[in-house]
């Protein structure tokens, strides 16, 4: 009896929809079996994190009906297009928000495929974890994504996984009365590739706008006008985040000189990829703010 609660408990919290169960329009191509391993020295180490994403879920986590708010909450983790930071980019955040009253959707969004090779892999991605970590000057730092993601197969898996946003975005409204969502009362939140996500679809919905969206650590509008009806945006980027925080200053700036609402918040530390791990840093408050911010929007 007692597994028997436990698995009704979870039906009733965690429950996962396929993206596309008749298959995409498009797809990546050489991605390997779908696998869970352990986040490389950095900020993120030992959390978990997935690769060889090809086929895209949505897994909903609901609140305490007592306590729901019926605001909804898509996750975007980040990850390069390569990885999906599935823990403190994904999981972790959406139990935060369900203990606030919100509901929440993890997207498990398609990636490139990685080396099947375990050593392969992982010297892979300590390279991509060193560039992080160069020490840019201002001058030196990257002003667009189109800089460091060059080749055809990353730019594919960009667009896909902007394909996979607008589809999550699609089912949940179709079932927001299922889930208990207010109508207008959905947004989205991503970790860079995520919120490179979050922006591209902002930028380009092909529906109505969402209700807000949270690109953190990532974004940019591409040099394209912001739409006169975008959703108030709210981000976070640390100054020594030297790959990525120009972009991120200029998809704020972006948005404020399109008269759009926006809020960016800059700490001096934090590096790149801190999502909900904990550092001893002023860049931990990150998620008190944007809690505070959503209040304020009328999303709490």
């Amino acid at each position: 009896m007692a597994d028997d609660a436990q698995a009704a408990a979870k039906t009733q919290t965690e429950q996962v929809s396929r993206l596309w169960p008749d298959g995409a329009p498009r797809t990546l191509p050489d991605v390997g079996p779908e696998s869970f391993f352990k986040g490389p020295p950095g900020v993120a180490v030992g959390t978990r994190m997935l690769r060889n994403v090809s086929d895209p879920t949505l897994t909903v986590y609901r609140p305490d009906p007592a306590k729901s708010n019926g605001v909804g909450v898509i996750i975007c983790p980040g990850g390069g297009w390569r990885i999906l930071a599935w823990q403190h980019e994904g999981v972790d955040l959406a139990r935060w928000l369900t203990g606030r009253g919100y509901t929440a959707f993890l997207l498990k969004y398609r990636v490139m495929g990685t080396p099947s090779d375990p050593a392969e892999f992982a010297a892979t991605m300590a390279a991509n974890n060193g560039r992080l970590a160069e020490p840019l000057t201002a001058a030196k730092a990257p002003r667009a994504m189109g800089e460091l993601l060059r080749g055809e197969t990353g730019l594919l898996a960009r667009e896909i996984a902007a394909d996979d946003g607008r589809r999550a975005i699609e089912i949940v409204r179709e079932r927001e009365g299922e889930w208990g969502l207010r109508p207008g009362k959905l947004g989205m939140i991503g970790f860079s590739a995520g919120a490179f996500l979050v922006a591209d679809v902002a930028m380009d919905p092909q529906a109505a706008p969402l209700g807000f969206v949270a690109p953190i650590y990532g974004g940019e509008t591409r040099g394209k006008p912001v739409p006169a009806d975008a959703p108030p945006l709210f981000t976070v980027i640390a100054h020594d985040d030297r790959l990525l925080f120009h972009m991120v200053e200029g998809l704020y700036a972006d948005w404020s000189a399109a008269d759009r609402p926006s809020e960016l918040h800059i700490f001096a530390r934090g590096a790149h990829g801190f999502g909900m791990v904990r550092q001893g840093l002023p860049s931990d408050r990150w998620i008190d703010l944007f809690g505070d911010w959503l209040a304020d929007r009328g999303f709490g």
